[in-house]
């Protein structure tokens, strides 16, 4: 594995750790869609394009090398909570696989503890695990639903999820203010009551 290695401005250093022999892989591929398109791929400013292009696609899709259970089972905690607990606004960005374009927007996910807890860092975690990969936002949602409930076990778990995909925005339809919702609940959240106080929450401007 090969690294790109730089501080940012709180100096905190960020290694982007990469497969040297797949960017050389993809790297060729993407040279060829470049001269295929009519450029020049030996000009200055393409030279280095297909190997970015390459580090960016490996980084888009890390998620496939990742366990969302794992990463829940990592800070799973005994707890006799059993109240709502929420973490909304969560960023998303995530590469449609119809199209291989980004989609991105937030996600806001709620369970209710059911003898455990998990650290609230882990969430967010999870809901990145999933949508670093090509995903539909459908199938993203129930996913992340998925993973919590039979992870967790809680007495229930609820997503949504709110993106702008440019698949829509670039091409085909290009409506530039369209907004895709989805939404997955189980258990608990399945009641009107329960769905509702959540909607309200995570409408809510409590910070």
């Amino acid at each position: 594995m090969g690294h790109d290695e730089f501080d940012d401005v709180a100096g905190y250093k960020k290694i982007d750790r990469y497969n040297l022999k797949l960017i050389d892989t993809i790297a060729s591929k993407y040279k060829t869609i470049l001269s295929d398109l009519g450029e020049n791929a030996e000009r200055e400013g393409l030279l280095k394009t297909p190997e970015r292009v390459a580090k960016a696609m490996q980084y888009l899709t890390h998620g496939y090398d990742l366990n969302p259970a794992e990463i829940l089972k990592s800070a799973m905690f005994k707890d006799d909570y059993q109240q709502m607990v929420i973490v909304k606004d969560i960023e998303v960005y995530s590469m449609c696989e119809h199209h291989l374009l980004p989609f991105f927007g937030k996600a806001h996910v709620a369970y209710i503890p059911n003898g455990h807890i998990v650290g609230l860092s882990k969430i967010p975690r999870v809901v990145d695990a999933f949508a670093r990969r090509l995903q539909v936002q459908e199938r993203l949602t129930t996913e992340i639903r998925d993973c919590i409930q039979e992870t967790l076990n809680p007495i229930g778990v609820a997503v949504v999820i709110e993106c702008s995909h440019l698949c829509m925005q670039m091409r085909g339809i290009q409506k530039q203010n369209s907004v895709t919702t989805t939404s997955a609940f189980t258990g608990a959240f399945l009641r009107d009551t329960t769905r509702k106080e959540f909607i309200s929450l995570i409408g809510s401007k409590l910070h």
